[in-house]
């Protein structure tokens, strides 16, 4: 009977255990898929802020000391990513942007997108196949570093 009693109680052990690491799975599971919702829905909010060249709904999403780093160029806090963004702004409209992928593992995500502006001054349209690595920090972008091909982009109609 004693046996028994100490047999059943390993079972029960065993049992709680196995529960309770099926339990930590399913809750780290919906906490990744919330993750990556959240980052889908961060990365669709940026391109949206840059197609509408709205440097303050772009600078919500960073964080204070956040940074982009484009090739020749590095601004760093909300401050002077807002000043950049009113820069551009004035030099170039009509910009068209289309999504191509979304890579996304813990908090970085790799987005690939093809992207297209108009200068200003000579109307000239630039076309550019794009790749920006995003780093995430208390849901918000702490670092937007781009990586851009002007030479040979895809020219997809957007």
């Amino acid at each position: 009977m004693k046996n028994q009693n100490i047999i059943l109680s390993k079972i029960l052990i065993l049992g709680l255990i196995l529960v309770s690491f099926f339990c930590i799975s399913a809750f780290t599971n919906q906490q990744n898929m919330n993750n990556l919702e959240d980052i889908r829905t961060l990365v669709e909010k940026a391109k949206e802020a840059w197609v509408a060249q709205d440097a303050n709904a772009l600078v919500k999403l960073f964080t204070s000391d956040g940074e982009i780093i484009v090739p020749g160029q590095k601004w760093q806090g909300q401050e002077r990513i807002r000043e950049e963004i009113n820069h551009f702004a004035e030099q170039y409209s009509d910009v068209k942007i289309d999504i191509k992928r979304i890579i996304i593992e813990n908090n970085q995500a790799a987005v690939e997108w093809y992207y297209e502006d108009t200068e200003k001054e000579t109307g000239h349209r630039n076309q550019a196949d794009d790749v920006i690595v995003i780093d995430f920090k208390d849901g918000l972008i702490s670092r937007w570093r781009e990586y851009f091909d002007t030479e040979t982009p895809i020219r997809n109609q957007i």
